[in-house]
């Protein structure tokens, strides 16, 4: 079958196990799409398997040093291989993801008179602004050249907007998950039961997993908890600061022993790991230094898939995915009262729980299956190049 669009994918490095969303998009993309990826590094490429990865780092390591210190001097890349590659082989759009990436690439475009789509996730959307003004700026630069941002729900679109992106310019795309491959196998939890719950994310305090602990902390004198925590702390102060946090609060109380500590792991270990348990807590929360989920993270579509009860805040774009067809579901962030509020009417409500899951997984079937996503972003691609 002929492709009739030739797309690069450009991305900093792929593929980090927390950025399943980004292979989701290359991989659902229908055959008449020709996708390319274009990185400086690789990792997770068993996990992680699409054709057509060309890595800087294994073509030149002298340009891949080259390039990565002007980034690393906060420099305007001048990405010489991404270049090299659209011009040979003869690309129609240029897709980067995260919006510092599409600035950075900003000069291929330019050269290469590319269409440019933009999208941002998370980061890049509060965080990286706000702790670094120059990227108002350079965000400027951005959003008068590209062709179209992707945002993944209604509260991020006002970010960008807020930043000066002009309105028409941003289009909704939701992120997609393989919703067939996911079995559906809603959670029942009946009384004199522990209650098994799962807390799955990095050690950021955008997670809010100390609020989700004192939560559960409270509610032990109600019913038995055991607690499965898949995540680790990050290389860096903060993160690992947030790991003494989350590790205190679980010996001062009293729910250590309660608990499994399974750090990072496989994304089939997470759904293994999903399906024993009843209830899936993500309170996040903007955090100190501006770091917010952007959108939402992925792990909630995935756990509702799978018929798991999500409990989590009123965060950005989080609105957006846990749908229940249950007024003010969600609880504003930091609010540890309302959390174990949420989890206490679960307790006395028990046969309220399928039918929330079946509204649940009908929901993502609808706007988060990686098919039809897929489809949609190809009819932009074809919308920019018409």
């Amino acid at each position: 079958m002929s492709h009739e669009i030739k797309v690069i994918h450009s991305v900093l490095v792929w593929l980090p196990q927390t950025q399943t969303w980004i292979y989701n998009q290359v991989k659902n993309l229908p055959d008449k799409i020709e996708a390319h990826v274009v990185c400086e590094e690789t990792e997770h490429l068993v996990q992680f398997v699409v054709p057509n990865i060309h890595c800087l780092h294994d073509a030149s390591k002298l340009r891949y040093i080259y390039e990565k210190g002007l980034r690393k001097l906060q420099l305007k890349r001048y990405p010489c291989f991404l270049t090299a590659l659209s011009n040979e082989l003869d690309t129609h759009i240029l897709h980067s993801h995260f919006g510092d990436v599409g600035w950075g690439d900003l000069r291929v475009i330019t050269s290469m008179n590319l269409k440019h789509v933009v999208s941002f996730y998370g980061f890049d959307v509060n965080m990286l602004p706000m702790q670094k003004p120059v990227w108002i700026e350079r965000y400027h630069q951005l959003f008068k050249k590209a062709d179209i941002f992707l945002c993944e729900g209604p509260h991020m679109i006002k970010q960008l907007v807020s930043m000066g992106c002009p309105r028409e310019k941003v289009k909704l795309q939701h992120l997609g998950i393989d919703v067939e491959k996911i079995a559906y196998c809603p959670r029942i939890w009946k009384k004199g039961e522990p209650l098994c719950v799962l807390i799955a994310a990095s050690f950021t305090e955008k997670k809010g997993i100390p609020y989700a602990l004192e939560a559960l902390i409270k509610l032990q004198s109600v019913v038995p908890i055991e607690l499965t925590i898949i995540g680790d702390a990050r290389p860096k102060s903060h993160s690992l600061k947030e790991k003494q946090k989350i590790l205190s609060i679980l010996e001062v109380g009293g729910l250590k022993l309660k608990t499994k500590l399974l750090g990072y792991q496989p994304y089939t270990v997470l759904f293994e790991e999903a399906y024993k348990n009843h209830i899936f807590i993500s309170p996040s929360v903007t955090a100190t230094n501006g770091d917010t989920e952007g959108g939402a993270p992925i792990s909630l579509i995935e756990m509702m898939a799978t018929g798991m009860i999500v409990v989590s805040t009123t965060h950005c774009d989080i609105p957006e995915e846990v749908n229940y067809g249950v007024k003010d579901w969600l609880v504003a962030e930091r609010d540890v009262d309302g959390l174990v509020g949420k989890l206490a009417w679960l307790l006395e409500h028990p046969g309220e729980w399928v039918k929330m899951l079946d509204i649940g997984r009908k929901h993502i079937e609808t706007e988060y299956d990686a098919k039809k996503q897929g489809k949609r972003l190809a009819n932009i691609y074809h919308e920019i190049i018409e």
